[in-house]
């Protein structure tokens, strides 16, 4: 029998129809994009606290504050395949530092807006909907640079992916959130202000890339040029399977969410000052088996590990569903975090190793075209399912998708 650490990959470039580039550089090349990622994505958690924030002090109508909501879900829905086209043709680098300027440069005249009173409910949702047209061009960009650096070797995909989760989740939803409020209660543009400091600190720190430019440069018009990321995806079992998980794992995750406050305070009795508390336990299992996601992850192919990764979700939320203690929450809120990491950076490294270099930032845009697409439809539907047979209901319809997903992964292995 073949030794785990020397089984063939699940997914490998010639089995997806990448071609098999050597590594350009090796895991250290790619540290000012880690260091760019840990500054930028903490102003942009400083953000996401401060923006609803400030909403609720500009009105007070629902309509107008769900309008900010959703300005945050829009760009990756109506701008991501665009953006993608467009990656795939020009320097990534660039293309990052770029998008940078250009959100902080937003931030910086709505932060004078804000402080000379011109600042609306319309004003913060338009800066919100340019702040995320500006992400869709860098996270295109980003996804498409890792393997251009690091080549497309499992091991060194899955630790930097890990590490580049593990900085993502730190930030965004353990140090930014909690700068964000602090400074929203000593001024509220502050937030914003830190935001704007964070893009131009992060485009500095890309500079230090490598300039990485897709091998062949698409000559077709842009309409074809998505219609080609759409057939590359839909021709290819393996990123087929990766897409249904990433529907599957949002959806999932979306639906669980969508009243699990009111579950924390109706029957755990969280008040509502440790609810953020609560929450920051799965940010911490997903940072710590982000950042060891290399060993973590070493012994398996990519499918099995996308399987265990769905079912052990499924348990998690079955757990806080089932035995309903504050402590049993925790831990399972813990065991969610770390498995939804594994299936995020499994789901990256994979779509990276299979994927052509022209290719990519149309690939990247597909996968969040639908995972933002079944988030958003999972959010509206935890709700219904909440209303109509109780707190716990989403949690267990959660769960079932997700054993759903990880048995037809396993499937699709076999």
């Amino acid at each position: 029998m073949t030794p785990p650490s020397e089984q063939r990959q699940s997914v490998t470039p010639a089995a997806c129809g990448a071609s098999s580039t050597p590594a350009a550089g090796s895991a250290h090349d790619i540290a000012p994009l880690l260091a760019a990622t840990a500054v930028s994505v903490t102003g942009d958690g400083a953000f996401a606290v401060a923006a609803p924030l400030l909403a609720a002090t500009l009105t007070t109508d629902p309509v107008a504050l769900s309008v900010v909501s959703a300005s945050a879900a829009l760009p990756w829905l109506l701008f991501g395949l665009p953006a993608g086209a467009l990656v795939d043709r020009w320097p990534r680098r660039r293309v990052m530092v770029a998008s940078d300027l250009a959100r902080a440069v937003v931030l910086a005249v709505f932060v004078v807006l804000l402080s000379t009173g011109h600042a609306t409910v319309v004003v913060l949702a338009a800066a919100v909907l340019l702040l995320g047209i500006g992400q869709c061009f860098f996270d295109s960009s980003a996804q498409g640079m890792i393997p251009a650096v690091v080549g497309r070797d499992k091991v060194a995909l899955t630790q930097v992916n890990g590490r580049f989760w593990a900085l993502d989740t730190a930030g965004r939803s353990l140090a930014g959130p909690a700068l964000g409020s602090a400074l929203f209660a000593a001024a509220r543009m502050l937030p914003f202000v830190l935001d704007a400091l964070s893009f131009l600190l992060s485009a500095i720190l890309v500079r230090r890339l490598p300039e990485t430019t897709p091998l062949a440069t698409p000559r077709a018009g842009l309409g074809s040029a998505i219609r080609e990321g759409f057939a590359y995806v839909w021709r290819r079992r393996t990123l087929r399977t990766l897409v249904v998980s990433t529907c599957a794992n949002n959806g999932a995750f979306s639906i669980a969410m969508a009243t699990f406050v009111l579950y924390a305070g109706q029957s755990l009795h969280v008040p509502p000052a440790g609810y953020g508390a609560l929450l920051a336990i799965t940010a911490v299992g997903g940072v710590l088996a982000g950042w060891w996601a290399k060993p973590l992850t070493r012994r398996l192919p990519y499918l099995p590990l996308l399987s265990i990764a769905c079912l052990g979700q499924a348990l998690a939320w079955t757990g806080i569903a089932a035995v309903r203690t504050i402590w049993f929450t925790g831990l399972m809120l813990a065991l969610l975090g770390a498995v939804a990491a594994i299936g995020s950076v499994v789901i990256g490294s994979a779509r990276q190793e299979g994927t052509p270099d022209e290719l990519l930032g149309r690939v990247v845009s597909v996968f969040r075209l639908f995972g933002t697409g079944t988030a958003t439809f999972g959010a509206l539907l935890g709700g219904v399912l909440a209303a109509a047979w109780g707190l716990a209901a989403p949690m267990y319809v959660a769960a079932l998708v997700l054993v759903i997903a990880g048995t037809a992964t396993a499937v699709v292995r076999r």
